[in-house]
């Protein structure tokens, strides 16, 4: 899978791409990265890639020239690969971003992520060349940095071979639309608690169920309209009202 990024601040990208999960997928060969900065493709001595909003109001906007100068370079490079872009531009009014979302873009073999800054991106370039607009939540962050980061770390995730466990991508929050079940390990009576006594039990079966049942509680408790979406079966509703 390939991504390339548009951004001011490609550095902000190290974190990603030199440790952890992501890290480790990068030098399997897993993803590519290519940052692309807009400074590079402006057309003035000052390397402008903003300036103020017509109809006046605080701030200031992204141009939208060396936006899409940026966009033509990478659909160049593209289509020596014979790959068709997918642009995502990152805003609060955007779609919410969500587990079925990543497993989408996971299936695609390259993304294109703008990640905008300032109060925000000439809309005639969003029309002209961007496929969807996504939204971490219902709040403002300073740029698209974070969003992207994010896509890119529950994206990479999916991609097989980038988790040691195949299991655990399978068993984390939202896969089947229920929350994780509480977590423990070592010592077994921490600060006058133990763990769970199934847990301990050997018993596979009743640890799978008793897990089960955790996530069905703490979804139904935390996060309700997960279930009104998701839906129970006959088993998970006696599980879910049970002891």
């Amino acid at each position: 899978m390939r991504f390339d990024v548009v951004t001011l601040f490609p550095g902000l990208f190290d974190a990603l791409l030199d440790f952890g999960i992501t890290g480790r997928a990068l030098d399997r060969g897993l993803f590519r990265f290519k940052a692309w900065n807009p400074r590079d493709f402006a057309t003035d001595s000052y390397r402008s890639v903003d300036d103020r909003p017509y109809g006046g109001g605080p701030g200031m906007v992204m141009l939208a020239e060396p936006l899409d100068a940026v966009m033509d370079a990478i659909e160049a490079e593209l289509r020596q690969e014979s790959v068709e872009p997918h642009v995502i531009y990152f805003t609060p009014r955007g779609r919410p971003l969500d587990h079925a979302k990543v497993a989408e873009l996971a299936r695609r073999p390259q993304l294109t992520l703008i990640a905008g800054r300032y109060e925000g991106v000439d809309e005639r370039f969003l029309r002209r060349r961007v496929h969807e607009e996504i939204s971490l939540g219902d709040f403002v962050l300073s740029g698209g940095e974070i969003p992207a980061l994010a896509v890119m770390d529950a994206v990479i995730r999916q991609l097989p071979g980038s988790l040691n466990n195949v299991e655990s991508a399978m068993q984390e929050s939202f896969a089947d639309g229920l929350l994780e079940a509480p977590c423990y390990t070592r010592p077994e009576v921490w600060q006058g608690e133990a763990v769970p006594e199934v847990l301990m039990s050997g018993n596979h079966k009743a640890i799978e169920r008793w897990r089960l049942q955790q996530r069905l509680k703490l979804t139904a408790q935390r996060r309700p309209d997960l279930l009104e979406k998701r839906g129970l079966s006959r088993a998970e509703k006696d599980l879910l009202d049970g002891d």
